[in-house]
């Protein structure tokens, strides 16, 4: 993992731009009446707007302008080679459900990788205007109310653990009942945040979010934030998951190895 005196601040502040960016394409297009949405899949649903699209056009167009030497990995539009050793990897609208629903639960997400996986990460809610950012040198809050830093919860029983999923369903039916088994003991469980849940692990808030079927944009950048203040994100094996798959994102390595007993069985 990247230390704190290696991290270029360059990539601070050109994530920066990058969020600001997507905020203004974003917004006044989430609660539009006229909001139209096309289907990624043949069988299903999994919508893509032109906020997506927008949004990762301008985030694009920044990197080509401030890093041209830099890779770029994103939901719409999809990898661009680079020769930095770097890789910018991007989800415009991480929840595009929640955003055709009119929920503040989607964000947009920034991560940058090196061949070790994520270490800066960029979860923005730009409705809310919170924006939550981890980096090498710490994790940082920022929003309408101010600026804090992040702290994931410290280490307790998963019976008064708060658990968090997207989709009730989680993934196939083994995936689903693996969820199951450790949302029965937890204290209470919750569903439907998108990439809102993982800033909420990094914030202090959520014990666990457990997710299957992702992609590498889906956890990036919470990979980035939550390890950056105090949590782990693994797979259900304990193994790495920057290139998706079976997520579990943990306030810390206690209640992560609670959760781990019990997922790795499936």
């Amino acid at each position: 993992m990247m230390n704190a005196t290696d991290f270029d601040p360059d990539i601070r502040r050109v994530a920066h731009l990058m969020a600001d960016a997507a905020r203004q394409v974003i917004l006044p297009y989430f609660r539009s009446l006229d909001l139209q949405a096309d289907n990624k899949l043949g069988t299903g649903f999994d919508p893509v707007t032109e906020a997506d699209r927008a949004a990762e056009r301008a985030m694009r167009d920044i990197l080509a302008a401030e890093r041209p030497a830099d890779g770029i990995l994103g939901e719409e539009y999809g990898a661009q080679p680079g020769t930095s050793g770097l890789t910018w990897v991007l989800d415009p609208i991480d929840g595009t459900r929640g955003f055709l629903s009119g929920t503040p639960t989607w964000g947009v997400l920034i991560a940058v990788s090196d061949a070790s996986g994520p270490f800066y990460g960029i979860i923005d809610q730009p409705y809310i205007g919170e924006r939550f950012e981890g980096a090498p040198d710490g994790a940082l809050m920022t929003g309408p109310h101010g600026s804090r830093p992040l702290q994931a919860r410290a280490a307790r029983d998963l019976r008064q653990a708060i658990v968090f999923t997207t989709f009730p369903e989680v993934g196939s039916p083994d995936e689903a009942s693996a969820f199951r088994a450790v949302a029965s003991q937890a204290l209470l469980t919750r569903y439907g945040m998108d990439c809102y849940a993982y800033a909420l692990v990094a914030a202090g808030q959520v014990d666990l979010v457990i997710e299957a079927g992702l992609n590498a944009y889906d956890i990036q950048a919470p990979i980035a934030v939550i390890q950056a203040a105090g949590g782990i994100v693994t797979d259900w094996q304990g193994n790495p998951v920057h290139e998706g798959g079976r997520a579990l994102a943990a306030a810390n390595r206690e209640i992560h190895a609670q959760a781990l007993a019990v997922l790795s069985a499936y």
